[in-house]
């Protein structure tokens, strides 16, 4: 899967299980922006860190655990793209 593609299905991905179909189009979200916390238009919250936990673990088999890595790995679209690029390298 090119990282284009990657990226763009991350995107579908976080706006279907974190219910923003009504706030976001995958084109509106930039790959490096936060999707967590005050700074993000984004605006996840801990649920949502949890849906996509076990999201990436249905759709790409990784597993993300434990509250310090989910946030390090979770933090934008480029991070999650590379988390999941480096554990399939594993």
């Amino acid at each position: 899967m090119e990282l284009a593609e990657l990226k763009l299905q991350l995107k579908q991905l976080i706006i279907t299980e974190c219910d923003k179909e009504d706030d976001f189009e995958p084109e509106d979200i930039i790959d490096s922006e936060p999707l967590f916390g005050s700074k993000s238009r984004i605006n996840l919250d801990s649920l949502d860190a949890l849906q996509l936990s076990l999201v990436l673990k249905q759709h790409f088999g990784i597993k993300v655990e434990g509250s310090k890595e989910t946030r390090k790995h979770l933090q934008s679209i480029d991070t999650i793209a590379d988390f999941i690029i480096n554990e399939r390298e594993k």
